[in-house]
């Protein structure tokens, strides 16, 4: 009787399988899906052991002045003698959150994040969808384009609050002008319209960066998945979205991200355009002033460590929810 039929499953010669799922030999496997695991385990440990000092370094960086930060918070400082200060606890926090100027800067940051954020959004897609048409002069389109990110923050700001001055600014002329509401308006003066002008003058300076990552976003889809499209008979609008948008949801909620996370931290467009005033102090602002002019040491921490804590949390809630969004997309791709 033969080796094959008093063994089934099992082959003679080098290599030969000795069992279900079992090889001898060089890269044998051992059992059932084990010894690809073992590779990537010690792929994982060198790519660890690469990027940890990397890692350390960042974590310093980050945690040290954190850490300070945390420290400031807890204590109390007096305005008078310098180096005096006694522990106080979360007694700073306890003001802080109790105070109606946290809560009204809380508000009136998310309120330019919601605003700037979304008109990004979509004055970035359809940038991007002008920019990723073939026709002669787009790269000098595009970089014409990308310019006014390029520009400080600071001069951008200087060169908003220049065109909304009354009877000299630009915009303000124009209305006049053209007899339109606004041209008699103190823009930076009046609650409302100086939170416009702050959102005009972010949105104009930060759309670029959106429309740069959705575009890169547009460059993956390749011309086949549009090519089918056409040939389904879909309308352009019909391509658009069901095609386009649900491939780009991934550049899109990237740049979300990245865009609700600065703009939570907002400062230098409201410190430089109205310091402020008329209901636009961020949250930076506040810890700002209370640091700096009123030389409340330890509440501007805690302020500090607060606006830190809220940007976090929304980047987990960001991460948590978008994240698996993108994972499934790129489940369904594969």
């Amino acid at each position: 009787m033969s080796t094959r039929t008093l063994f089934p499953g099992r082959l003679n010669g080098p290599g030969r399988l000795n069992g279900p799922g079992r090889l001898n030999g060089p890269g044998r496997l051992n059992g059932p899906g084990r010894g690809v695991p073992s590779r990537d385990r010690a792929e994982r440990r060198l790519a660890i052991r690469m990027t940890a000092p990397s890692l350390v370094l960042m974590a310093l960086v980050a945690a040290v002045p954190i850490g300070y930060a945390i420290w400031l918070s807890l204590n109390q400082y007096s305005v008078r003698t310098a180096g005096l200060s006694r522990f106080v606890g979360m007694e700073n926090y306890i003001t802080a959150l109790s105070s109606s100027e946290w809560w009204a800067a809380f508000g009136q940051t998310f309120l330019f994040a919601a605003l700037s954020v979304s008109l990004e959004l979509v004055l970035g897609t359809a940038m991007a969808l002008l920019l990723n048409l073939a026709f002669k002069g787009r790269a000098l389109l595009r970089t014409v384009v990308l310019l006014p990110y390029a520009i400080v923050t600071v001069v951008s700001a200087i060169t908003w609050q220049t065109m909304f001055q009354p009877n000299l600014g630009l915009v303000t002329n124009v209305l006049s002008a053209l007899g339109l509401p606004g041209g008699d308006v103190v823009w930076l003066g009046e609650h409302g319209y100086a939170m416009a002008v702050i959102v005009l003058a972010d949105v104009w300076k930060t759309t670029p960066f959106a429309a740069l990552i959705i575009l890169a976003g547009l460059q993956v889809i390749s011309a086949e998945t549009y090519e089918a499209a056409e040939l389904d008979g879909a309308s352009k609008w019909q391509t658009f979205v069901h095609i386009t948008l649900p491939l780009l949801r991934p550049a899109i909620v990237l740049a979300a991200i990245f865009r609700t996370m600065d703009a939570l931290r907002v400062f230098d467009l409201p410190f430089v355009l109205t310091r402020g005033a008329n209901g636009t102090e961020s949250m930076s602002m506040l810890a700002y002033s209370q640091l700096r002019e009123n030389r409340l040491v330890g509440e501007g921490s805690a302020l500090s460590i607060l606006t830190f804590l809220t940007v976090m949390v929304v980047s987990v809630i960001y991460i948590r929810f978008a994240g698996g969004n993108i994972r499934e997309v790129a489940k369904e791709e594969q």
